[in-house]
């Protein structure tokens, strides 16, 4: 089996793979305090939950966009799981070509999910990730990975609400009924929902507009995705899996076997 790790700012998503097949996926907070041991406790009580015995695990690979928490993270696998992890990183195989004017600053992350869309749903493609922020990729259909959008994440744009504007509460993320707010909270949310939205919706068509290709297909991922995009008419898919799906390829590409 494989064991796939993405660590997010937010979130770190694990998924085991029997073969090309997911079999359990867990996602937990990102903690950078957390030691190697305490890291490891928690792998071996998630796969003890699930039923799997970890020395099935035959590989591990990591992507990863929050460095402070790779040391820890690393020993813990080698520890516990007593694999040498496989890290996405400049020089590994992807598949595709990287169209950035300096391609080590597109961060893993980014690579992993386009991976994923080529391999799932073929190009050319937009992926959104809905995350800690909201990233927009495009890939063509000649699997050119042409580059992106980074804004702020909608959690992001409500704490910095909360924390600037000092009459300014801090709100629960969740879908208005109305887009007109007939208070202050109301309207932050929608403010925060309604124009996340407008965001996407906009920035879609630019980029395809930029692309110049045929039946663009708009895929979205990431721990929002699924709140966002049933008002996201641009979007045809929404996949949350995607990063593992992308780790799982990029191993089979690098594999030691």
């Amino acid at each position: 089996m494989l064991l796939a790790i993405d660590v997010g700012n937010s979130n770190i998503a694990l998924g085991l793979f029997g073969g090309n097949t997911l079999k359990h996926h867990w996602r937990i907070s990102t903690n950078r305090g957390k030691s190697s041991d305490e890291i490891g406790i928690m792998l071996l009580s998630l796969l003890q939950y699930a039923g799997e015995d970890v020395r099935r695990i035959k590989d591990v690979i990591i992507c990863s966009v929050v460095p402070p928490i790779m040391h820890s993270l690393i020993d813990a696998i080698i520890k516990y799981v007593r694999k040498d992890p496989i890290q996405v990183g400049p020089g590994i195989k992807t598949g595709i070509n990287i169209r950035y004017e300096n391609p080590r600053e597109v961060g893993a992350d980014r690579i992993v999910n386009a991976v994923a869309v080529l391999s799932l749903y073929g190009g050319p493609a937009i992926i959104v990730d809905f995350g800690t922020a909201t990233t927009f990729c495009a890939v063509n259909s000649k699997r050119d990975y042409l580059g992106g959008v980074i804004c702020p994440g909608i959690k992001i744009s409500a704490e910095a609400l909360f924390e600037k504007a000092s009459k300014l509460p801090r709100v629960e993320l969740v879908e208005p009924q109305k887009t007109i707010g007939r208070n202050v909270v109301t309207s932050m949310q929608s403010g925060l929902y309604y124009g996340c939205i407008g965001q996407v919706e906009y920035l879609v068509q630019r980029i395809k507009d930029e692309m110049n290709e045929e039946k663009i297909k708009v895929i979205a991922t990431g721990d929002l995705a699924q709140f966002m995009a049933s008002q996201c008419r641009c979007i045809d898919e929404v996949n949350p899996m995607l990063p593992l799906e992308g780790l799982k390829e990029i191993y089979y590409l690098n594999s030691r076997v």
